[in-house]
């Protein structure tokens, strides 16, 4: 797991090294126990470690290996590394090292662009080919490694975070009004190739991209997601126990690929709680897992201790429990949306940042539960969506249930001369998006396209971004073993009443009941409980009225004034349809750009003489 970033120049000049030692700099915090830089001519690789697998010197990167002529900068973790080695070894190739970085040379050597799709795991990673002067870009399938883009008549850029590419100076930093429209519908999640900026794009998840020398580029896609039944139908027990088998598999898998310990994130969920009892029943005994918890507010409680507290009890693991006052959470905010790679709003964030902060003295890397609620239908919009009339469009029962705001909200939310100067500001892009989203799904029902959606391009950039981003600002491995690829594809093939059945994620309910107390999986479905960003009072709203009211905020024109002063002055009102706080939305996007891309400062009346 580690921060990458690099240059390949068009012009015939020589790669910025300058701006090449910024952006690895930028990336420190991903990558805190080494660095290095690769420089070839016109190419140009930087990297952070954070070292999980094979620890010692001979997996350093960027990796160079001079008898296939190849260099590579790796971010995330192969987890069938070692079956790929064998197979690559008995096809002649020799091997230096013992992890996974070095695989990837050797398997992009023997099979080209092809090798992506005997990639088990989370990755993005760039290849330099020395003798063809070509460089080769590629994201694993679900997005959960990003990678930025930004790309001219004279070079391409690309990096692990957003700032981190800003830090290499050059980027224009014009807001994209595509790209704004999604952050403000989606929660925050800008799907790829957009990003919130113009200029800057990212590689979209299962795809690659392969640039030569002189900016010729060839793209595409490695792997889509079907989400059909096979015929002829197993029966219910038989979809069970093919997501049992594939679930037990992804877990041995994470855990397996790595030469530290592994914790666990513990909420107290369903999903955390049943990725601990898979590995107690594989043997495991004191497993570090910890958990975090917040004030409470008069409306919802801050955390969900008493849930995590069974289970940690339950399996004797080595138990942290975290903490956070509301004086501790407000002085965290500035750091925790200065770590983020775009603006994030849902409150979960913050809880995350905190999190790691303390994980990362016990471990270096641990197992996360995101990704169930995508592949099992844990979430409460999922029934409701299901209910609609199946009369209606595809659209027409999702859009209600899931936007943000509607089209004509976000406009009132802007500055109409910030709109009239964007022209394409006032169409809306975002429902057709997602209506051919839905629409070009591999498909059974309107549910299966939903299911696919999700976990193809909404997870992305809300809960995967979230646990990237957060967990790397402070050098901790994420890893999330329900969003296995085999196991994702087993559980689209199981249909949505199943899936919805007993309330959401019948089949991980069917697993636990041998493996969990029934406290867990019976309880009501939680989230990682923030509510201080969610109510907002005292300090918290003083943070945010701070931010809105700053000349910052004012200079740049973005929002419409009366639309601020509105949620200003009825801050619990405006909540989203899954329930974040407006009020929270513009300050937290405010706040992110005034630190990456602060607003010009207007001239007073009497400078301009």
């Amino acid at each position: 797991m580690c921060g990458i970033c690099g240059e390949l120049r068009f012009d015939g000049q020589a790669a910025d090294g300058e701006a090449l030692g910024r952006m690895t700099c930028a990336l420190r915090q991903r990558g805190p126990d080494a660095g290095g830089q690769f420089i070839d001519g016109a190419l140009a690789f930087g990297h952070r470690r954070l070292s999980i697998i094979d620890l010692s010197e001979a997996a350093s990167q960027p990796m160079q290996d001079d008898e296939l002529g190849l260099a590579l900068v790796f971010n995330g973790v192969i987890y069938n590394y070692r079956e790929l080695r064998l197979e690559l070894a008995a096809r002649g190739y020799r091997f230096f090292s013992e992890g996974d970085t070095e695989v990837i040379l050797k398997a992009y050597h023997a099979w080209g662009r092809d090798c992506l799709a005997r990639l088990d795991g989370m990755f993005a990673f760039a290849i330099w080919d020395r003798s063809a002067r070509r460089l080769f870009l590629a994201r694993d399938r679900f997005g959960i490694k990003p990678l930025y883009l930004v790309c001219d008549a004279q070079r391409l850029r690309f990096a692990s975070s957003l700032p981190a590419l800003l830090a290499g100076g050059g980027v224009e930093r014009e807001l994209d009004a595509i790209g704004l429209q999604f952050q403000f519908t989606l929660h925050g999640s800008v799907p790829a190739p957009y990003t919130i900026f113009r200029h800057v794009k990212k590689l979209p998840p299962a795809s690659w991209r392969a640039v030569a020398a002189d900016g010729v580029t060839l793209e595409g896609r490695y792997w889509r997601l079907s989400a059909r039944r096979p015929a002829p139908e197993p029966d219910a027990d038989a979809y069970l126990e093919a997501a049992r088998e594939r679930l037990e598999a992804a877990v041995e898998s994470h855990l397996l690929a790595a030469d530290v310990p592994v914790g666990v994130l513990l909420s107290g969920g369903l999903d955390s709680s049943l990725l601990v009892a898979l590995l107690a029943a594989r043997g495991r005994t004191n497993i570090p897992t910890f958990s975090i918890g917040f004030a409470d507010q008069p409306e919802e409680a801050g955390n969900e201790f008493y849930y995590s507290d069974i289970v940690a009890r339950h399996f004797g693991t080595a138990h942290h429990r975290c903490h956070i006052s509301d004086r501790e959470m407000l002085a965290a905010l500035p750091e925790a949306i200065a770590a983020m790679s775009e603006p994030m709003f849902s409150q979960d964030n913050v809880a995350f940042w905190l999190l790691a902060r303390e994980v990362r003295k016990e471990v270096k890397a641990v197992l996360s539960g995101q990704g169930a609620d995508e592949a099992f239908g844990g979430y409460y919009w999922y029934p409701q969506m299901a209910a609609e009339p199946e009369t209606l469009p595809p659209l027409a029962r999702f859009a209600p249930r899931y936007f943000d705001r509607p089209h004509a909200e976000f406009l009132e939310m802007l500055d109409p001369q910030w709109v009239a100067a964007h022209a394409d500001a006032a169409r809306d892009h975002v429902a057709p998006f997602i209506n051919a989203r839905l629409r070009e799904a591999d498909a059974d029902s309107f549910m299966d396209q939903v299911f696919s959606l999700d976990v193809t391009t909404l997870i992305v950039d809300d809960p995967v971004k979230r646990i990237d981003n957060m967990s790397m600002a402070h050098g901790l491995e994420a890893r999330v073993p329900f969003l296995d690829k085999t196991l994702v594809e087993t559980a689209m093939t199981l249909p949505p009443a199943l899936r919805l059945a007993e309330g959401g994620k019948f089949p991980l309910k069917r697993l636990a009941r041998d493996l969990l107390p029934h406290a867990i999986i019976d309880r009501p479905k939680g989230y990682f409980p923030t509510p201080a960003l969610k109510y907002l009072r005292g300090g918290f709203l003083e943070f945010i009225r701070d931010t809105l009211t700053a000349s910052a905020c004012r200079n740049r024109g973005l929002y419409n004034r009366a639309y601020v002063d509105r949620l200003l002055a009825e801050p619990l009102q405006h909540f989203t349809p899954l329930q974040g706080n407006k009020l929270w939305h513009l300050a937290a996007f405010e706040y992110w750009m005034q630190i990456h891309a602060p607003a010009p400062t207007k001239p007073s009346p009497a400078a301009a003489f």
